[in-house]
């Protein structure tokens, strides 16, 4: 048993890529092949408007899609994973550049590998889950709001008379330099928008991203407008990524404690979402530490090689499994593509108008900013869910992401512990040692043939949403009863993942009874629609008339099954 276990743990820090090779085939090759070659394409011009707006040159983001993009590919803990630079680490990246310097940025990023990889050898993965979903949806709308700002001075071509770093200072000064308002700047910059927003509905496979870079050049450089470009800001350099060594002192380590730590934590989080999302989708399972020891070696290796903090890219991921990609192979060929693109068509790079990058950018804060999540949290969520939001994405816009995730991890959990301690006084609880003794039992219960009951005990929150994520896996059924008599309360997190269950049996044709619900989770419940989706008639109040309930309903599946 010790060997096994032993086995089991070397398993879990064993890269994707190993386990994959065993039964790689030539026709998944060539599907992997075709989706890093799309996802190279869609990389390219994210990477170097993400580089840019962190503050260093367009190549740099080019180095990280390389470099971190290859090493995740190779160590990484996901069959799909896709990482480079992404809108996250914008702001952070930008203020430590201007504050610090590229040396404190090598150094804060080469410490927040060494933490990753730490975290990941202490078996932290499974630990990221007590982050609530509403602290990572706060922060993250918090950073779209700041990518968006700091887009304006080139979406409008105005010249700034000082160089802000904070976010707030950044709007004043939009404000106060309005007066240099470019009308050319500004149309190229709409029209980029235009095509952003256009163009995936009527042809998807070719990058949005890339079609506006082509369109946006072409316009100030056929018409010759006076708009600034990639060109007219920074020297281009289409060298390969070369090993850099920073200038190394022990109060510059200790002075990047705090960014190491941040862009450790973010970087943690962004990719183990990024490996849940992508795990849905093709149906796998990642190895969350391993994962994070392969991020840190990520980070590390593009830090020395000119890059910068690097993570897993949600959308670039989602793309190499929508175009065919299944193994970390397609991740590999990615990065080389990257390079080739890099070393061929980089000096083309200095024509892309920076209203165009400036376009880019709001279309990632767009698509990162979740604003689907918050207005689903204000519907449904109770209002300490609601207050955790807005204080992290207040704190993440006004000060920085330290300071909101630390802010909102701290009221998350007092109200949190408030919330419970409630509910405890509030209910009488009845422990139950033997099942026997219990007249509710279930097992003293007739079941009809095609039902299936599952019992939920305990609270449904964020930090015990896993015991309830994959809570069917036989479809070979028509009711599913969910019992919830011991459910004394319910978050935001849980009723999504009651509704997931629910839209599950839809697909598969399974009618969904709830048994028992208890005040707090019913009035969740009827806030985010279940009466309506489900129907108020399958809301028994005990166990007893949700079986006869079922019984009817079976009757009614089989009914319409002999006459199909």
């Amino acid at each position: 048993m010790a060997d096994q276990n032993q086995k089991q743990s070397v398993d879990k820090l064993k890269p994707k890529l190993f386990s994959v090779m065993k039964d790689y085939t030539a026709a998944q090759f060539a599907k992997d092949v075709v989706a890093g070659v799309i996802v190279a394409i869609i990389a390219l011009p994210l990477s170097i408007a993400l580089a840019l707006a962190s503050g260093v040159g367009p190549e740099q983001g080019l180095y990280t899609a390389i470099v971190a993009g290859f090493i995740v590919a190779l160590l990484g803990g996901s069959r799909v994973q896709i990482a480079g630079p992404t809108a996250a680490f914008a702001t952070i990246v930008a203020g430590i550049v201007a504050t610090e310097g590229m040396d404190g940025l090598i150094i804060s990023t080469i410490m927040a590998g060494i933490i990753m990889i730490i975290m990941g050898f202490c078996r932290f993965g499974k630990l990221l889950k007590y982050i609530p979903g509403t602290i990572t949806t706060g922060f993250t709308f918090g950073i779209a709001v700041t990518i968006v700002v700091g887009q304006i001075k080139d979406f409008l071509g105005l010249t700034f008379r000082n160089s802000p770093i904070e976010t707030v200072d950044k709007l004043k000064e939009v404000f106060f330099c309005i007066d240099t308002f470019n009308w050319q700047a500004a149309l190229v910059g709409v029209i980029s928008l235009a095509v952003l927003i256009l163009w995936p509905k009527k042809l998807e496979k070719i990058p949005a991203s890339l079609i506006a870079v082509l369109v946006g050049a072409a316009l100030v450089k056929l018409t010759g407008m006076h708009v600034n470009t990639i060109g007219d800001l920074y020297t281009i350099s289409s060298a390969p990524p070369h090993f850099t060594l920073p200038v190394v002192t022990f109060e510059k380590v200790r002075a990047m404690v705090p960014n190491a730590f941040t862009i450790a934590i973010l970087a943690a989080v962004e990719s183990l979402l990024s490996c849940v999302v992508s795990d849905g989708m093709i149906g796998s399972k990642h190895r969350s530490n391993m994962e994070l020891i392969a991020q840190g070696a990520a980070n590390i290796g593009s830090a020395l090689f000119g890059g910068i903090p690097a993570t897993g890219a949600i959308a670039r991921t989602a793309a190499n499994v929508k175009n065919g990609g299944r193994t970390p192979v397609a991740g590999m060929v990615h990065s080389i593509v990257v390079l080739i693109i890099l070393v061929v068509l980089m000096p083309y790079a200095s024509l892309i108008p920076m209203p165009t990058i400036a376009a880019i950018l709001f279309m990632v804060a767009y698509n990162m900013c979740g604003w689907r999540n918050i207005r689903n949290t204000i519907k449904t969520a109770p209002k300490s869910d609601i207050m955790v939001m807005f204080v992290t994405l207040t704190f993440t816009v006004v000060f920085d992401l330290v300071v909101a995730i630390g802010v909102g991890l701290v009221l998350a959990a007092l109200l949190f512990m408030k919330r419970m301690a409630d509910v405890t006084e509030a209910h009488t609880w009845v422990d139950v040692d033997d099942e026997d003794t219990d007249p509710d039992a279930i097992i003293l219960k007739k079941i009809p043939p095609r039902t299936r009951v599952y019992e939920i005990n305990g609270p449904m929150f964020f930090a015990a949403i896993d015991k309830y994520k994959y809570i069917l896996h036989d479809w070979d059924i028509d009711i599913l009863c969910i019992r919830m008599r011991n459910v004394p309360a319910i978050d935001a997190t849980g009723v999504e993942a009651l509704n997931r269950i629910v839209q599950r049996c839809e697909k598969h044709g399974v009618q969904v009874i709830f048994s028992h619900v208890n005040e707090q989770p019913m009035h969740a419940m009827e806030k985010a629609g279940f009466i309506e989706k489900v129907g108020a008639e399958n809301f028994c109040p005990h166990i007893d008339t949700a079986l006869e309930r079922a019984a009817v309903l079976e009757e009614e599946f089989a009914a319409k099954r002999a006459t199909a």
